[in-house]
Formats: C-alpha cells, sequence, structure tokens
C-alpha cells in the first residue's frame, strides 16, 4: 500500500483504523504465535524485524504486540485490575489481543503511552511537506528515548514504520542502538522491502515474514470496511490487491477497479488497439495532477502483464480478475515467447517509474507503453 494510498478519503480513513487503534488482526496467526511463543519462552530478542508486503498487517501487529508488552505481557491480569483512566477494562482475547476497552488500548491509539514511540518519515518544516526518508534527527530522538528510564517500570518500544525508508545517516544511527540494546528495551522494525536495509541491521534483528492475505480474508475485510461494494467487486479488489487489504481499501477509493476495466477493454481491441479510446484515457491521466492515477494505473498493467508471465511460466491459466480476462491473457501470451513478455513486464515497470520520478509527459508515457503491447500482440 503506497503513502498515498493509506492517506486516502475521509470516509475511508474513518472506516478503516490506523494500525495503533485497530483491534483486528485476520490471516497472521502464524506470525502472533512466534511472537508469543517467543515471550513465553523467555528468547524475547530486543529486535524484530516485521517483512512482508504493504497492507497486510505488520504495523497492526507492531502495536498489537506492543500493547501487549506494555501490559506486562498479561493482558488478562491487567485488565482484571480494575478502573482505569478510561473507565472499566474488560479480559482481553487469547494470544496478544489487549480488549479495546483497557487502559493501555486507549492510550496506545491515542499516541500517549509515555513508553511507545514511533519514528516515520516527518513533515519538513521547511517545505511542509512529507519527506521522502526517515532522516537522522527523527532515529536520534527516539534512540535517547530507549536508552532513558523506563516512565512505568517496564518496557521501552520504538516501531519503526517503515526501517527501509530511512536515510544512510538514520540507518547508521539506528545500527548503534541494535548494537548496544539498552536493557528492558524492544525495537520493532517495519520494512516492505527488506533488502533495501544494511545487512548489518537486519542481522540484528530476528525476522518475521509476514505473508499476503488470502482472497477469502480480504474479501471478508472488504464487506466490513467498504460495504458499499459488490460482490463482484470485493472479489475482483481481493484478486488485484495481491493479499493486502490496504491496498484493496485504496483502489477502491481511488476507483482502480473503474481504471482496471478500462485497461482491460483496451487490452480487448489488440492486435490493432483503439486509438481514439487510448488517447482519451491518456487524457484522463493527465488532467489528474497528482499523479496518482497515472501510478495506479503503472501498477495495474503492470500486474496484468505480470500475471500473463506468471501463468506462461507456470503452464497454467492467468487468474481472472474480471469475467473473460484468462482468456483474453492466455490468447495474448500465446502469441509471443515467454522472454518477449518478461522484458516487455520489465519495461512497463521501469517506464512508469520513470515517468513518474522524472514528471515526464504522463498521457505519452501510457500510450508508448501500450504501444509497446500492441507490437507484440500483432
Amino acid at each position: 500500500m503506497s503513502r498515498r494510498a493509506a492517506a486516502a478519503a475521509e470516509e475511508t480513513a474513518q472506516a478503516w483504523p490506523e494500525p495503533r487503534a485497530n483491534p483486528r488482526l485476520l490471516g497472521q496467526s502464524a506470525a502472533e504465535e512466534a511472537l508469543l511463543a517467543a515471550y513465553r519462552g523467555g528468547r524475547l530478542p530486543h529486535a524484530w524485524l516485521f517483512t512482508g508486503p504493504r497492507g497486510v498487517g505488520k504495523a497492526t501487529l507492531a502495536f498489537r504486540f506492543a500493547r501487549f508488552l506494555l501490559a506486562d505481557g498479561q493482558p488478562e491480569a491487567a485488565a482484571q485490575e480494575g478502573p482505569g483512566l478510561f473507565g472499566d477494562t474488560a479480559p482481553a482475547a487469547a494470544g496478544l489481543q489487549l480488549a479495546p476497552e483497557h487502559a493501555i488500548f486507549h492510550r496506545v491509539a491515542a499516541g500517549g503511552h509515555a513508553d511507545l514511540v514511533t519514528v516515520a518519515r516527518t513533515v519538513n518544516p521547511t517545505s511542509k511537506k512529507l519527506r521522502g526518508e526517515i532522516v537522522v534527527d527523527d532515529v536520534r530522538a527516539a534512540t535517547g528515548f530507549l536508552r532513558r528510564t523506563s516512565a512505568e517500570g517496564g518496557w521501552r518500544i520504538c516501531i519503526v514504520d517503515a526501517a527501509d525508508e530511512m536515510n544512510p545517516n538514520a540507518a547508521n544511527a539506528l545500527l548503534k542502538v541494535l548494537e548496544e540494546p539498552p536493557e528492558q528495551a524492544m525495537l520493532l522494525l517495519l520494512a516492505h522491502a527488506p533488502g533495501r536495509l544494511l545487512p548489518t541491521i537486519r542481522s540484528r534483528c530476528r525476522q518475521l515474514a509476514l505473508t499476503p492475505l488470502s482472497e477469502g480474508t480480504v474479501s471478508e475485510l472488504l464487506g466490513d470496511f467498504a460495504p458499499e461494494l459488490s460482490t463482484e467487486d470485493a472479489t475482483a479488489l481481493a484478486r488485484l490487491s495481491e493479499g493486502s487489504i490496504g491496498r484493496a481499501l485504496a483502489l477502491a477509493d481511488e476507483g482502480g477497479l473503474a481504471l482496471y476495466r478500462q485497461m482491460i477493454a483496451l487490452l480487448e481491441s489488440l492486435p490493432r488497439l483503439e486509438v481514439a479510446k487510448l488517447h482519451d484515457f491518456g487524457d484522463k491521466l493527465a488532467r489528474d495532477s497528482s499523479g496518482a492515477l497515472f501510478r495506479t494505473v503503472g501498477e495495474l498493467l503492470s500486474g496484468c502483464i505480470g500475471r500473463l508471465v506468471l501463468a506462461r511460466a507456470q503452464g497454467e491459466a492467468p487468474l481472472e480478475i474480471l469475467p473473460g480476462e484468462g482468456r483474453l491473457l492466455s490468447g495474448l501470451g500465446a502469441r509471443r515467447s515467454l522472454a518477449s513478455w518478461l522484458d516487455l513486464w520489465d519495461n512497463l515497470r521501469r517506464r512508469f517509474a520513470q515517468a513518474d520520478g522524472a514528471a515526464l509527459d504522463r498521457k505519452q508515457a501510457l500510450i508508448a507503453a501500450f504501444l509497446e503491447i500492441e507490437a507484440l500482440a500483432s
């Protein structure tokens, strides 16, 4: 899930809680059990690295684990101590979960727990815009916090979301505290692309991989948080999201399914593209000054060709998002070698990334991409 998608429209943001306030975690029971087993076995490392695609629950799990530790690892007992700052608490469920009524849950959700700090990209005070990376000052402030005495006599916890967005100076500052971890300090690092991290950072963390959610789990969550979707649209979005509820909700909010239908309609006109419709599609993307629609179409088109390549490589029918799409992609794939389609997939990813990063003419980039597909389909 991209940062632009995470900051989607107000209605979706209200429906889908921030990770620090989200009591639900579906589809990641294996990761949760691994954390619980390490705690119960007395083998709790001082740093964990949660990896996996965007939007599969890494941040939700990190806050879930943080609440568990801040409750002393005994959520049931803590819940029974009596009324807290926010009234009576209720017993927590099994595992790492604290009941939403628990005082610690409320304090973490409100960002008001003195022994929990988060590190993420911040706003540049000069440009007033969100930075593209995590800077060293933010990491130094967090590592200084970890070296202080706990305000409440327990764990001090730092969540870095996402660690692969740190610049080199920030990464080196974090490495220092990983090399000499303070007592009762816990670092929870989240990484969408762990390969971007320093090998020395990865080697000092216990890694925990979160897997993409099942289609059924994403569909279930869409039913809860986007109930206006039809069953057919929810299924299509679940497949497009590749196991990420965050991405599925973002696509729903951005009109991603409608964009995908237009894209597939253009591919259905092959081997000769309908030029007028292609130009109309390009004009639609060009009118969006934010570039969000262009990035979404780039992701969707690359994903579509990626499924074609995967199906050819495995000798199977492509995953069908829309009715008839499997037959369409199978027919296109049969017209050229697997290597040709693999090269195209790689070219498309680079083309859209370059056009977005260099602020090139988005319409022309889109037309060039479809013409490249047309050349293979002829």
